[in-house]
């Protein structure tokens, strides 16, 4: 009997964790709205839009804000950051931003406020 409860209880435990992962976002997890940009055209300039403009413009770039926030991140160097209204924070993981590069989007994680770095536990695209 006392085997079969254990069992049970490892089993609840297991169910649990499989659920917290899944769902990718913990309990101290806040959201957070913006736009996926890359750290260059983000940190520059106060306007998100007249930075990727001004990229643009040149031709290398591209011709959308995605293009633009992919070319500085894999061409010059940049990071993936998320661009709200009135701030830039940077993203702990620079693979899942990759397919919402330029969208609006909301992330779920963990702000760290000491390096303004978000600990990023999902992200979703913001559906209009």
């Amino acid at each position: 009997m006392k085997m079969k409860k254990t069992l049970l209880r490892w089993g609840v435990f297991a169910a649990a964790l499989t659920f917290a992962m899944v769902s990718g976002r913990g309990a101290d997890s806040s959201s957070f709205v913006g736009e996926i940009s890359d750290s260059q055209c983000a940190m520059n300039v106060h306007s998100l839009s007249r930075s990727h403009a001004d990229m643009l413009a040149t031709g290398a770039a591209g011709s959308t804000a995605a293009d633009c926030t992919r070319y500085c991140v894999h061409e010059r160097g940049g990071r993936y950051v998320l661009q709200t209204k009135h701030d830039v924070y940077k993203l702990s993981d620079q693979k899942m931003p990759e397919p919402f590069a330029g969208e609006k989007v909301k992330v779920f994680g963990t702000l760290d406020p000491q390096t303004n770095m978000i600990q990023v536990q999902d992200i979703e695209p913001i559906t209009k």
